[in-house]
């Protein structure tokens, strides 16, 4: 590859002389769209979509594209709903072969389009330049001219008139402007459809009427000196409250516009401790400024009783860090890999032609290390690898590298939001509300539905959750204590690492202190420093301070030096299945009646179970259920203090069955070692294998070193030593 000047190949990849190619790289399907569309505008003809492999929302998705050029295929007669021909209109379908094609590819999580097919053969004569605008694709309004048509409409003149008078400003002939008569007509039609004048007079109205309905509800904006509406942000009642919990790590997206009223839209959301999405906030920004951008920030903090996040992942927008710098100064601020990642096809592909896939493996590489001076010396090599030196792409990534480098950011606690995977829960989470755009004094009831949706999918699933069996893979009493404490989500992602472990080795270097390294590394490793009086434990990878997670190598230590539980400080409250985002009086309730929650716990999951099984028990169970519970509501509720809150949430201390790798089920309690109470009749389990499962249930009823087929009173660990279940950190 002839090596050429930065700024040319730059040029040469956005220009549309550039023919597509095999191989060719697109961030997503719309940029291939409007990639293919400039070509066929310059050759002479127009594109449209076709053939799809998959769709979207199911498995995979939509894994293959086709654009065709806008004479292929052919024309199909259709019969009308009584059965007779329709008349045959005139098609400009002829069966035209050309064709681009492009298939999804994700390398390290991060998808990408590439391009399999192409062919430039026509059977039909091709549009000379005066011509194309006939095309209804090629039929634009720019958004200036589309102020002036405006301006136009409001003095009173015809839609004839806009259009003489537009022809002799811009110098050309008569009928040779890129819009038609009837696309002006539209474009009036849909000024009077949505009236920019008075929406958000509308909106700050109907803010005003949810505020009044519910006082909880929170959101602030600002007029310009015109009294017209500038910026505006709000917040629900439930999202603050999840907010005092799981506010720690926050991400702020900006990427989207609301188009229909050239305004940027904000979203701040985070995630709970089931892993789940949760919505902040929302915000609408005139002018994508930093005094904008210091507003919306202080408004959120306003909204949150000034408790600002941790941690905070945004897009690399420089007018954005720096308002967070002023306005946050504590908050860690981060950059969202997956939208750099995006960019590198536009910065690279061209540049380094063969050599793309490498030089991204090595990127990506060099960005999971763990040592800071691991970081910088690949970095050089990977620079003069690639000859990259005077590449701005890669001297601005260098500068901000504190942003966006995993080395930089391991000390922080990200909860997982810097993944790749949950970032696509998370935008996937944003475009539903981007489709929640129409009127925009709708806007924020609209969101609120989605909101509302979210939560209560999320809380089935949550339930589903609780209800299914976690199996125990290792037999080790960690993973036994650690699933009576972690909801399902963080106990897969601490087992995840109770797996991999055993692959590792350690070894005493110093007192206190170990070196943790992979059985076929020779150098290098992981120092891990325990000190068992203060249950004090860390590790020089920083996972258990980036995700609230311990990483293997902590969790082999601790296996290695016979230590049988997590302690609490390492059990991270966010994580929790009892997590603080209870409020504190109800807090109190669980411990004081334990007993009865279990039992009434216990109940309801033999109800659920009991009524499924035919849709009549099922009618009985709700109707039943609604009574009892209209019966509780109507009972007074106990007095509390100014500061005390009180809400109505579904209980979180039902506890999953727990299925061992061998197939045995354990119901895991707290606070008591026999098995949970129950009423009513409860279905019989059928014996396995000749073996009674209620035999196996009784053997480990006492607490003891969590191995199995055995019980405290002959436990091969606890008999010598006079230990007890205490000892072994056993709730």
């Amino acid at each position: 590859m002839v090596e050429m000047a930065e700024d040319s190949i730059l040029s040469q990849q956005t220009s549309v002389n550039l023919v597509p190619f095999i191989g060719q790289r697109f961030v997503s399907q719309d940029a291939a769209y409007e990639f293919y569309c400039s070509f066929a505008k310059q050759c002479g003809f127009s594109i449209r979509r076709h053939r799809t492999r998959g769709k979207d929302g199911v498995g995979r998705g939509v894994t293959r594209r086709d654009f065709t050029c806008h004479r292929g295929g052919y024309p199909q007669t259709k019969l009308s709903e009584d059965g007779k021909m329709q008349r045959n209109r005139i098609s400009l379908r002829c069966g035209c072969q050309a064709y681009m094609r492009i298939v999804k590819r994700a390398d390290f999580d991060v998808p990408e389009w590439r391009v399999t097919g192409f062919s430039n053969i026509h059977n039909h004569e091709l549009l000379k330049e005066n011509e194309l605008h006939l095309l209804p694709a090629y039929c634009t309004i720019t958004p200036d001219d589309k102020a002036r048509i405006c301006m136009f409409a409001k003095a009173g003149m015809s839609v004839r008139q806009m259009l003489r008078l537009m022809e002799l400003e811009k110098g050309v002939k008569l009928g040779c402007l890129p819009f038609t008569e009837i696309d002006v007509r539209n474009l009036l039609q849909s000024f009077r459809n949505v009236n920019r004048d008075y929406d958000p007079i509308d909106l700050i109205a109907m803010c005003k009427k949810l505020k009044d309905e519910n006082p909880n509800f929170q959101y602030d904006f600002k007029l310009d000196g015109h009294n017209r509406l500038e910026h505006i942000a709000w917040t629900y009642a439930s999202s603050v409250r999840l907010y005092e919990t799981f506010g720690d790590a926050v991400v702020f997206d900006t990427t989207h516009r609301m188009d229909c009223y050239d305004m940027l839209l904000g979203i701040w959301v985070g995630v709970d401790n089931h892993g789940m999405t949760s919505f902040f906030g929302c915000l609408l920004l005139r002018d994508e400024n930093m005094q904008s951008f210091s507003w919306g920030l202080k408004t959120f903090l306003g909204f949150m009783k000034g408790k600002a996040p941790q941690t905070l992942l945004t897009d690399q927008n420089m007018w954005l860090k720096g308002a967070i710098a002023l306005e946050m100064p504590e908050t860690k601020h981060a950059f969202c890999i997956w939208h750099i990642i995006s960019k590198f096809s536009d910065w690279f592909s061209v540049l380094l032609g063969s050599r793309y896939d490498d030089w991204k493996s090595d990127f990506y590489r060099i960005y999971s290390l763990e040592l800071l001076e691991d970081f910088e010396e690949e970095w050089r090599e990977m620079v003069d690898k690639y000859i990259l030196h005077d590449n701005k792409h890669i001297i601005s990534l260098y500068a901000l590298r504190t942003f966006w480098a995993l080395p930089f950011l391991r000390p922080y606690f990200f909860a997982g939001l810097a993944n790749s995977c949950q970032s696509e829960i998370i935008n996937a989470f944003i475009q539903k509300i981007l489709s929640a755009q129409s009127q925009l004094d709708q806007f924020v009831e609209q969101v609120a539905e989605i909101v509302e949706f979210n939560d209560r999918a999320g809380s089935k699933q949550k339930m589903q959750r609780k209800l299914q069996k976690i199996c125990l893979k290792t037999g080790s009493p960690i993973e036994s204590h650690a699933a009576t404490v972690l909801t399902p989500y963080a106990f897969g992602k601490l087992q995840e690492e109770l797996l991999l472990a055993p692959q590792y080795a350690s070894f005493l270097v110093d007192e206190g202190c170990f070196q943790v390294k992979h059985h076929t590394q020779m150098e290098g490793g992981c120092k891990v420093i325990w000190i068992p009086c203060e249950e004090h434990i860390s590790c020089s990878c920083h996972h258990f301070e980036f995700s609230g997670i311990l990483c293997r190598h902590v969790l082999r230590v601790l296996s290695s030096n016979n230590c049988f539980h997590i302690p609490d400080q390492y059990l991270p409250s966010r994580w929790r299945i009892n997590s603080s985002s209870s409020p504190k009086p109800l807090r109190n309730a669980m411990r004081e009646h334990s007993e009865k929650i279990q039992l009434l716990e216990s109940m309801a999951s033999t109800l659920v179970a009991e009524s499924i099984e035919t849709e009549e028990r099922l009618d009985v169970a709700c109707e039943q259920t609604a009574m009892v519970l209209s019966r509780i509501k109507d009972l007074p509720r106990p007095t509390h203090s100014a500061n005390d809150i009180v809400y109505n949430c579904p209980s979180d201390l039902i506890l999953p069955e727990v299925e061992d790798a061998d197939g045995i089920v354990q119901s895991l309690t707290i606070g008591t070692s026999h098995e949970p109470l129950s009423s009513g009749k409860l279905k019989e389990r059928r014996p396995r294998d000749g073996i009674d499962i209620t035999r196996k249930r009784r053997h480990f009823s006492g607490s003891c070193c969590g191995q199995f087929g055995h019980d405290s009173s002959d436990c091969p660990m606890m008999g010598g030593d006079n230990l007890n279940g205490d000892a072994l950190g056993y709730l």
